[in-house]
């Protein structure tokens, strides 16, 4: 069933209260890289090895999964994912610095664009934030929202102060309104 403009703004405000009311977050496009690799041998092996990373880095084995991302990265050095993942095991082994690198890789292979660079804008604005480096974190998130990321644009509702001050009281006045007329 297809859900119309207004009963999709509704969702968003139930599922992410933090966002402007009425704002409904774009899917990212695909990466075009991504569309290019998908029926490729090596993409799809890559791919086969990301998977068995995520499930021994979920069991706890995260050498095991260093090295099905590291395979993956050999095989399809084209393909941003592989280094989004990686990044994600090397920040869980608290190796910031290589988590970092691979995130500007995976940035640059996915030329600033599509799924791929969202989700790297969004972990490396993470990084900076537990760095205490605010302003870097802002800037990565803002360029995951308008990638389409809807967690990173409610991130940066919260990183403003006013956004959030003033979605807080348009909340509390809707639901006044609410408990009056309802």
């Amino acid at each position: 069933m297809a859900t119309s403009e207004k009963d999709q703004a509704v969702l968003e405000s139930i599922f992410n209260p933090l966002l402007p009311l009425g704002d409904i977050p774009q899917r990212p496009p695909k990466n075009e890289n991504d569309i290019n690799e998908e029926n490729r041998e090596d993409s799809l092996r890559a791919k086969e090895l990301e998977a068995m990373g995520v499930d021994r880095a979920e069991q706890g084995n995260l050498d095991g999964a260093l090295e099905c991302f590291n395979e993956a990265c050999e095989i399809c050095p084209s393909r941003s994912s592989c280094f989004n993942n990686r990044a994600q095991l090397w920040r869980l082994k608290g190796d910031v610095t290589r988590a970092l690198e691979d995130l500007n890789k995976a940035i640059d292979l996915a030329k600033g664009r599509g799924t791929a660079a969202a989700q790297a804008y969004t972990q490396r604005g993470l990084i900076h934030r537990l760095n205490g480096e605010e302003d870097r974190a802002r800037e990565d998130f803002e360029k995951a929202a308008a990638l389409g990321s809807a967690f990173a644009k409610s991130v940066v509702v919260q990183m403003n102060p006013y956004a959030a001050m003033c979605n807080k009281m348009l909340t509390e006045a809707i639901n006044k309104l609410k408990g009056e007329d309802w």
